[in-house]
């Protein structure tokens, strides 16, 4: 029996392109409510597992299991690393947004409501006009965050917005998404190779490695042990006064 705050869960997942196997035994359980990182070297599994989650790969071997509102995709989101317009087609950020409400079937009157609600989440409130052309990098993937909210999904998927972003620019939108995590009880699983972010702000990590994945609460998850085994080097986590976390690799010394 699902618990029912699950709104996805793996149970012994294996993934597969034909009969090349990318993920095997894989287990989770996502709560309502929860921040998850999804972290692991360059070809773990990480963008094979979001296709699944996605719908769009079925399972080799296992179970994948999402509550029936997400399995529909009437309230799930996405959220791409980018979105490629191309620049000679006029467009404003309304109409980019409300791309995000294809086949939501939504009354002209309901659809401009969760408009101006997914702007005001997003700091772009009171530019729907605006053409899209004139946003900076941090505001166009703060407008694909709002084409994904139109739906006001219960579960958000993010493959790594934050990837050609300032440090600044990148921490603006992890606030963003704290804020909807926690105000909105907004579920998010983040994709992502930053480390020393999942630490700061996930509830609990999925770790990929080699086929095979750790998952739990962040602090049970990211421990030198289990990091060193993944990436290979000898990690070092260290907590200041303000509970602000950050990790590095270790110059020397067993992570054990």
């Amino acid at each position: 029996m699902v618990d029912h705050q699950v709104i996805l869960q793996t149970t012994q997942l294996s993934l597969a392109y034909g009969q090349q196997v990318v993920l095997e035994d894989v287990s989770v359980d996502v709560r309502a409510g929860e921040f998850w990182f999804c972290l692991g070297p360059n070809g773990a599994g990480k963008t094979t597992l979001l296709q699944a989650m996605l719908g769009g790969l079925r399972p080799y071997k296992g179970r994948l299991w999402r509550d029936p509102q997400v399995a529909s995709r009437q309230h799930m989101g996405f959220v791409p690393q980018r979105c490629d317009l191309n620049p000679a087609l006029p467009t404003t950020i309304r109409e980019f947004v409300t791309l995000g409400a294809v086949g939501a079937q939504l009354s002209r009157r309901e659809q401009h409501r969760r408009l101006e609600w997914a702007l005001e989440r997003v700091g772009l409130h009171g530019m729907a006009t605006h053409s899209y052309w004139t946003l900076s990098g941090g505001q166009r993937q703060r407008a694909l965050v709002a084409r994904a909210l139109i739906r006001r999904p219960r579960l958000l998927l993010l493959d790594e917005p934050t990837n050609n972003l300032d440090l600044p620019t990148a921490d603006a939108l992890l606030q963003l998404l704290v804020d909807l995590n926690r105000k909105e009880r907004l579920t998010l699983f983040f994709v992502a190779h930053d480390i020393t972010m999942a630490a700061r702000y996930a509830t609990h990590v999925l770790l990929l490695h080699a086929g095979s994945a750790v998952a739990g609460p962040v602090r049970e998850v990211l421990t030198p042990h289990h990091l060193a085994r993944v990436y290979g080097v000898a990690f070092v986590i260290t907590r200041d006064g303000s509970g602000a976390v950050t990790v590095h690799v270790s110059t020397a010394g067993d992570p054990s």
